[in-house]
C-alpha cells in the first residue's frame, strides 16, 4: 500500500481560525444603528422572531433561533422552501423576520418578500452585501459580509457562517441584557437540565414532610425516639411542641455521643439530650443552598422550617442528589 503524502493538518487548522478570528473581528467594527434598530424592533416585537434561512445559513438560522429562545426571545425557525408551500401559515403580522443569506440573493427568501411586506412583518437580514436585494428589502439590514471564507477556495461557507453565528449570539446577548433577564428566567427555559434543577427545585420540593417527618415530643425516652427514627429512615428526628414548634433536633451523630458517655437509653428522655441549636433552612430555599449548608457543616440532613419555626420537613442529601441537583 503506497503511503498518502504528507499533510500538515496543523497548519491548514491553525489559518483556519486566524482567518475567522479575523473575521469576527472585522465584524465588531460594522456594527452601526442597524443594529441598534434591529434589537429595538425585536425588543417592540409582541409576536415572535421568525428565523429563516437556505443550506448553511438556515442551519445557522436554526441555532440563532433557539438561542435566542431560550434567552427571553421567543423565537422558531422557519424553511424558507416550506414557507412557499403552506407554512408561511405560522407567521402572523405581529410577528418579526430575521432573514439570513450570505449572497442575499436566496430566491426562496425574495418570494417571501411580497408576502412579508403586504402582513406587515417587519423585515431584519442578515447578508453579505449590503447592497442585495434582501438587504435593500429590509428595516434592517446587517452587514456580514468578510474578506475571505476559510475554505482555500473560498466557496465553502465557513467564516461567513461563523460571523452569522456570532451576530446571532450578539443579538442574543444584547436583548437579554436590556430585558435584564436573569438566571432564574434561564432556568425556567431549561427545566431538564442542570442549572434548571439547580435554579428552580426549592426545599419543600423535596423534603420529607407529614407522615414521613420524623418528630417527637421532648418529653418522648430516648429509646422510642429512636424506633421513630428508626422508622422514617432519615438518620434524624424533630423535637417539637404541641404547635409543631422546632425546640431540637437528635440525629445519629447524637446517638453516638450518648453511647459514649455511657447514658441510658432507657430511662433519658430525649429533650435532655437533643440539640437545641440544631441547623435549619427555610422551606422557601433552593435545594442547592441546603446542599451547599450540608456540606459546610459536614452533614447529610436539614430540617426546614416554615413561618414560626415550625417543623416543616426534612431534606436528605440524597433526595438532592437524587434529584440532579450538583
Amino acid at each position: 500500500m503506497s503511503q498518502a503524502p504528507s499533510f500538515n493538518f496543523i497548519e491548514s487548522a491553525q489559518r483556519t481560525i486566524e482567518l475567522e478570528q479575523q473575521a469576527v473581528a472585522d465584524l465588531s467594527g460594522r456594527l452601526d444603528q442597524h443594529f441598534v434598530k434591529a434589537c429595538e424592533l425585536i425588543m417592540c416585537c409582541s409576536g415572535r422572531v421568525v428565523v429563516t434561512g437556505m443550506g448553511k445559513s438556515g442551519h445557522v438560522g436554526r441555532k440563532i433561533a433557539a438561542t435566542l429562545a431560550s434567552t427571553g426571545t421567543p423565537a422558531f425557525f422557519l424553511h424558507p422552501a416550506e414557507a412557499g408551500h403552506g407554512d408561511m401559515g405560522m407567521v402572523t403580522s405581529n410577528d418579526l423576520v430575521l432573514a439570513l443569506s450570505n449572497s442575499g440573493t436566496s430566491t426562496e427568501i425574495l418570494t417571501l418578500l411580497p408576502l412579508l411586506k403586504r402582513m406587515g412583518a417587519p423585515l431584519i437580514s442578515m447578508t453579505g452585501d449590503i447592497e442585495s436585494p434582501i438587504a435593500r428589502a429590509s428595516d434592517a439590514a446587517l452587514n456580514l459580509s468578510v474578506a475571505q471564507e476559510a475554505c482555500p477556495l473560498d466557496l465553502a461557507p465557513t467564516s461567513s457562517t461563523t460571523v452569522a453565528l456570532v451576530m446571532g449570539d450578539a443579538i442574543a446577548v444584547a436583548l437579554l441584557e436590556a430585558r435584564g433577564f436573569t438566571a432564574e428566567d434561564f432556568a425556567f427555559s431549561h427545566p431538564s437540565g442542570a442549572l434548571g434543577r439547580k435554579l428552580l427545585l426549592k426545599t419543600s420540593d423535596l423534603m420529607h414532610a407529614g407522615s414521613e417527618l420524623p418528630r417527637v415530643s421532648p418529653s418522648f425516652l430516648l429509646k422510642n425516639a429512636l424506633l421513630e427514627m428508626t422508622a422514617k429512615g432519615l438518620g434524624i428526628t424533630c423535637i417539637v411542641d404541641d404547635s409543631d414548634s422546632l425546640l431540637g433536633v437528635f440525629t445519629d451523630g447524637d446517638l453516638r455521643r450518648v453511647i459514649d458517655q455511657n447514658l441510658d437509653v432507657n430511662q433519658l428522655e430525649i429533650g435532655e439530650v437533643m440539640n437545641k441549636t440544631p441547623t435549619t433552612i427555610s422551606s422557601e430555599s433552593l435545594a442547592a443552598q441546603a446542599l451547599g449548608l450540608m456540606e459546610d457543616k459536614k452533614i447529610t440532613a436539614l430540617v426546614v422550617v416554615g413561618e414560626n419555626n415550625q417543623a416543616a420537613g426534612v431534606i436528605h442529601m440524597h433526595d438532592i442528589l437524587r434529584a440532579g441537583v450538583v
